[in-house]
């Protein structure tokens, strides 16, 4: 299928359905006796027993199977800045993936406003009816303020999904990649490209996972200590995984690097980037729609692996292998810390059920309906 053919298919898709989700009734509604019991005058006595025991909400409402996915549409997919509406049928999508892998029911709230605290506060506002909040598509920095500003104010677990979902999997696929090509996490040099939210979590996975050597480029070069124009996020990583203070560009970057990981912008990488790279490398590239070199072109080359973030190519690298089963556990299991530990153990869970890794299918598959139970029961 073309790109032509695929957004002719993915309107006409949408516009059929109206959308990807629907509220129903999950009790009948068939008399008055089943209505009495699911409305008033039943209900009052329920709504006194969660007065009396706030705890109590778990045990008689949907609170504890529902999680609110939350964007302001500044980051969409790799497509930029695109609004609140337009962040609609990502956020659709995502709750329609919850419940067709976990069971869980996930609503979307696109929010019109940029304001850091706004989102926060307008979050905490409506937090009493979720079990798990999932944020989504919020552009870097704001993304780590927000998050950490929402985690401080509830006592429910909050995911930026964009940072933390992204990197367990690639974790996970280089779990696998790495043991299928003989390379180890403390001596191999890593190379990511991007340091927004996805970059800057990935990053922070594999440095705590024992990764040594790990690079972070923007679209200035490599972020580190002692560079003047970055953000005091990029400092901040810089000075916590690039203790050398190396400086320079993407190509000195990945002169004899193991592995490229892009989660930024397409089509930056050519055959002679990966012809500098270690023999045998291994290419993430990730970029969505369109990834930072197209997987043919990076074998031919001498990648050894390639994985995209694209479904229509081998070696899917996407964070709906990881979310339906990260918040599984996390709504089963409430007073889990929410830590790197806990993404790490999620990461191992995920790169083990693949039993049988291969060059070109490190993950399993997004229909493989035993993994979000797999992960769940790993945290």
């Amino acid at each position: 299928m073309n790109n032509n053919d695929q957004e002719i298919d993915a309107l006409a898709f949408h516009r059929a359905h109206r959308g990807k989700i629907e509220v129903r009734s999950i009790v009948p509604l068939s008399d008055r006796g089943a209505l009495s019991l699911a409305y008033t005058p039943g209900v009052a006595e329920v709504a006194l027993a969660i007065a009396e025991n706030p705890a109590s909400v778990y045990d008689y409402t949907l609170k504890g199977r529902t999680v609110a996915i939350i964007s302001d549409g500044t980051a969409v997919l790799g497509l930029g800045d695109l609004g609140p509406e337009a962040a609609i049928p990502i956020m659709e999508g995502k709750a329609a993936i919850f419940k067709e892998f976990a069971g869980i029911d996930a609503f979307p709230i696109c929010l019109d406003t940029r304001d850091v605290d706004e989102i926060v506060e307008t979050v905490v506002r409506i937090a009493p009816v979720f079990g798990a909040i999932n944020l989504e598509d919020i552009s870097a920095p704001r993304c780590f303020e927000i998050e950490k500003k929402i985690r401080a104010r509830l006592d429910i677990p909050v995911v930026h999904d964009d940072q933390h979902g992204t990197a367990i999997v690639v974790l996970a696929a280089l779990i696998n990649a790495f043991s299928l090509t003989g390379r180890k996490f403390g001596n191999a040099k890593i190379v990511v490209n991007g340091s927004g939210a996805a970059g800057h979590a990935i990053a922070e996975i594999l440095h705590s996972y024992g990764a040594e050597d790990v690079i972070v480029c923007d679209s200035k070069g490599i972020i580190s200590p002692s560079r003047t124009n970055q953000s005091s996020h990029k400092r901040a990583l810089a000075e916590k995984i690039n203790k050398g203070s190396r400086e320079g560009d993407l190509e000195s970057a990945l002169f004899g690097a193991d592995v490229f990981v892009g989660v930024s912008k397409g089509n930056i990488l050519s055959d002679n980037h990966i012809r500098m790279m270690a023999k045998n490398p291994i290419i993430f590239a990730l970029a969505n729609p369109i990834p930072e070199i197209m997987p043919e072109r990076a074998l031919e080359a001498g990648a050894a692996i390639v994985a995209t973030g694209r479904s229509d190519f081998p070696n899917q690298i996407n964070n709906a292998l990881a979310y339906p089963g990260l918040f599984k556990g996390l709504l089963a299991k409430r007073d889990l810390k929410i830590d790197s530990e806990l993404y790490i153990r999620a990461a191992e869970a995920l790169a083990k059920h693949k039993k049988d890794p291969a060059m070109d299918a490190l993950l399993p598959e997004l229909f493989d309906k035993t993994l979000p139970d797999a992960i769940a029961s790993a945290l």
